[in-house]
């Protein structure tokens, strides 16, 4: 995550509301934490959505993210809990960790956070500074096919969803910036009672830069990683051009 992007991030609470229930990546890195030893380090790890699920089996987590309300709400899930996490608050394009690992990992599409070149290498430079040589590093970004990035402007639908007595339903703007390969997002949360009334709307802005796959290959690769496998989901299926996400798997081959 970036500074640019904390106003999304503001309400840990609502963003577990939304989020928590998505595990999806779940068995996937638990694959790989099963291959490994020693620490794992989960990038941009939130309120430990992913994070907690992963202690609760037994490894040994670091959790790093640069908002401090996110890293409160995950402390505050995991206290008492005896798991083996230790939450740092850190910028993730300037780690300065006393450990190496053998398995670094960010899930949430949170690579989409980094918006400039400048911050995609600080990001990708850290991680292979942390990372033991031939170690993994795990990540997930959105496919920039058209559909995704070219939205209309006008306000569009998303999903609805319940909180207590409301029924909330969001909606997004997006407006994408060719030039930079940024689209800004605005979601708004309309929140009805239970007759269908509105009793209050919140908006939050975000933006997300998007990566073609060539040009991922070649900054993976300027930043000491070899690319072992792209996949469109985490159930390992082979990426193609109707994807919408990206889940990369990298090894690093060499040091930086």
């Amino acid at each position: 995550m970036t500074r640019d992007n904390f106003e999304e991030y503001d309400d840990p609470a609502l963003y577990d509301k939304e989020n928590a229930q998505y595990l999806s990546e779940l068995p996937f890195l638990l694959k790989w934490a099963s291959k490994t030893q020693g620490t794992i380090l989960d990038l941009a790890c939130g309120t430990g959505r992913v994070t907690i699920p992963l202690a609760q089996k037994g490894y040994h987590l670091a959790g790093v993210d640069i908002h401090s309300g996110m890293l409160k709400e995950a402390k505050r899930k995991s206290a008492g809990s005896d798991l083996n996490i230790d939450w740092i608050e850190q910028d993730c394009t300037k780690l300065d960790l006393s450990f190496r690992s053998h398995l670094v990992y960010s899930v949430g599409n949170s690579f989409q956070h980094f918006l400039t070149n400048e911050a995609q290498d600080g990001l990708l430079s850290s991680v292979n500074q942390h990372l033991e040589t031939d170690g993994i590093f795990i990540f997930g970004t959105r496919f920039p096919n058209a559909e995704e990035l070219l939205q209309p402007s006008t306000e569009e639908y998303w999903r609805t969803y319940t909180d207590h007595d409301c029924k909330v339903d969001v909606s997004t703007l997006s407006d994408y910036d060719a030039l930079n390969q940024i689209q800004h997002y605005t979601t708004i949360r309309k929140f009805k009672n239970s007759h269908g009334e509105m009793v209050d709307e919140k908006r939050t802005k975000i933006s997300l830069r998007y990566v073609f796959p060539k040009e991922m290959e070649r900054i993976l690769y300027a930043n000491g990683f070899d690319i072992v496998a792209v996949y469109e989901d985490w159930n390992d299926t082979p990426v193609t051009d109707d994807s919408m996400e990206m889940v990369y798997v990298c090894r690093k081959v060499r040091s930086i």
